[in-house]
């Protein structure tokens, strides 16, 4: 039997179309607007009363969360699964319900909740996510809205889960490279305060026993051991001061660009955090180029979501020297942070129309070479930790035990 289903969609421009349509059942619908080139937003069937009935409405889960938030990886599984429901022909408002519904996080399923509000009463689904910040990222909402405006918001979400899950692989990787000597480091320092504090200040009544001149290494140790049990108030006062000097010092301008510029110089892993931040850069600009994004858009979002101030002054001052009618490349060729290898691979890709292909071919390279100098660097760490280790512990000891080898050495030439 026919029935009646008012429905919403967009237009490959973008607009809200909305109307009637008679069909057996709502997958009929759905097909319809496909064959229309329209992307169902809602369809609601008709009641016997004359009102219209959702079909997607589900009951509203009550408000678990005054501000939404997002556990590790339920974005990247929201975006992935919301991509898959659209491109199998389920409206948009039914397909948020459905993922609100089964969100794990109380915070994430009102957030969803607002949404689904919104958009019922109207708004743009990026519009809809833009008040959510914490959740949904200014790229998320810009690639969202170059959807809708090219009415392939399933294949932009494609790129976007993509996109999320490339980023998250690519932390986890650092975290990874950090994990072992932040232990480590950790470890050697508890041992060392050990000693320091709960042992070398016994010998004091032993080494005043004795009789013997000190040897300067002990001298030392033993002043440090015993200001550290005596004075272990000023020692923590001192160094919870200038954790809060450093955090003070990077919340403002100058101090947060120097910090990441010193990051990107440190020995060892400055390397390691240039890679990353360019390999950000290349999989961000490509993503947002590729989903349909104004280049000069693209390029203000690169440099909010760099994650590296040295290089968000970079873009932006391409930004700017685009605006003037430069090359895209020029002024990145003009900076020591990009090597000439991704600068000569960006004009070409400005040259050939190929941008997004060839900056997406850059993520991936350096991204190629984080995994592996994450590898590099796990094996070259662990030495370098045994080597402090051995170091900091082995100077403790032969400080300890030289006064020792002295009195001996004393007795023997006295004998």
């Amino acid at each position: 039997m026919a029935t009646t289903y008012k429905f919403e969609a967009k237009d490959a421009s973008g607009r809200t179309v909305s109307g009637t349509l008679t069909a057996s059942t709502q997958a009929d619908v759905v097909a319809d607007l496909r064959r229309k080139s329209l992307v169902p937003v809602s369809i609601l069937e008709s009641r016997k009363s004359g009102g219209f009935l959702s079909l997607s409405r589900g009951e509203k889960t009550q408000k678990q969360a005054k501000k939404a938030s997002v556990k590790k990886g339920e974005l990247e599984v929201f975006t992935r699964q919301l991509s898959t429901m659209l491109s199998a022909g389920i409206p948009l408002l039914e397909a948020l319900e459905i993922l609100a519904d089964q969100a794990e996080t109380p915070g994430f399923r009102f957030c969803l909740n607002k949404v689904v509000d919104d958009i019922r009463n109207g708004a743009d689904l990026s519009r809809a996510l833009e008040p959510h910040k914490n959740v949904f990222s200014d790229i998320y909402v810009s690639m969202v809205r170059a959807g809708e405006v090219s009415g392939q918001i399933d294949v932009i979400l494609t790129r976007l889960a993509e996109y999320l899950e490339a980023a998250a692989h690519l932390r986890q990787e650092i975290k990874s490279a950090m994990t072992y000597p932040v232990v480590s480091l950790f470890l050697v320092l508890g041992i060392a305060g050990f000693l320091m504090i709960g042992i070398v200040p016994s010998f004091r009544p032993v080494f005043d026993s004795l009789g013997v001149e000190l040897p300067a290494l002990t001298v030392v140790i033993m002043g440090v051991a015993e200001f550290m049990r005596d004075q272990w108030y000023v020692m923590f006062g001192a160094i919870i001061a200038l954790v809060f000097a450093v955090k003070f010092a990077v919340k403002t301008e100058k101090g947060a660009f120097a910090w990441d510029k010193l990051k990107l110089r440190v020995p060892v892993f400055g390397p390691l955090f240039r890679k990353v931040a360019l390999s950000r850069f290349a999989r961000t600009f490509a993503t947002l180029v590729k989903s349909g994004v104004p280049i000069l858009g693209a390029m203000e979002i690169v440099s909010q979501t760099a994650g590296n101030r040295v290089i968000s002054g970079i873009v932006d001052a391409a930004r700017d020297s685009v605006k003037q009618g430069d090359s895209l490349s020029d002024p990145f060729a003009k900076s020591a942070e990009f090597p000439s290898m991704v600068t000569k691979m960006m004009a070409i890709g400005e040259r050939s129309g190929a941008l997004d292909a060839l900056l997406e071919k850059i993520a991936e390279f350096y991204d190629q070479q984080v995994e592996s100098e994450v590898k590099g660097l796990t094996s070259l760490i662990e030495p370098i930790m045994i080597g402090v280790m051995g170091f900091v512990v082995g100077g403790i000891v032969l400080a300890v035990f030289l006064p020792i080898f002295k009195l001996q050495e004393t007795l023997s030439s006295g004998g």
